[in-house]
């Protein structure tokens, strides 16, 4: 009994494997996606562009601070779960092979244990990189979007 839920468990983890490779992959690219945002926005602030709570408070004066607030919460959401789903995908990545390279290590087949190995640790490697870039982006943009509200404040006080 408990061997054969030992094997379902293993079974079941060896299944995640491919899903959570996609899913390293496609959070890899959308931290360079975030980071090319990012850079548009830069690019955009140098000439009072790419600053959206101004722009939607520009377009509706009556919104709320909860309301702008709101709307950096939803900006910042998408780069946010990325940096911190990103790393623990990375872990899962990491730790699937390694059963399959221990169980391989024990019969001997050096060959199986590299590629298991090589497939771990390059997961991860791409899933910190991609919760690097996406911590830093999403930092930079709530001190972007802070400086927004005050400045939004500061043209309530004046009108």
């Amino acid at each position: 009994m408990n061997h054969q839920l030992e094997n379902t468990m293993y079974d079941v983890a060896q299944f995640f494997l491919l899903p959570t490779l996609i899913l390293i992959a496609l959070l890899f690219l959308f931290a360079f996606w975030s980071l090319g945002e990012f850079a548009r926005l830069a690019w955009q602030r140098k000439s009072d562009g790419g600053r959206p709570l101004l722009n939607a408070f520009r377009s509706n004066p009556s919104l709320t601070e909860d309301e702008l607030d709101l709307l950096a919460h939803t900006l910042l959401e998408a780069p946010r779960i990325a940096s911190r789903v990103t790393p623990m995908l990375g872990l899962v990545a990491t730790m699937i092979p390694m059963g399959p390279a221990l169980k391989s290590l024990s019969d001997g087949d050096l060959a199986q244990v590299s590629h298991n190995l090589t497939v771990a640790f390059s997961a991860v490697i791409l899933a910190l990189i991609a919760a690097s870039i996406t911590f830093w982006v999403t930092n930079v943009r709530r001190r972007w979007l802070a400086e927004e509200i005050v400045h939004i404040a500061r043209l309530r006080q004046e009108a």
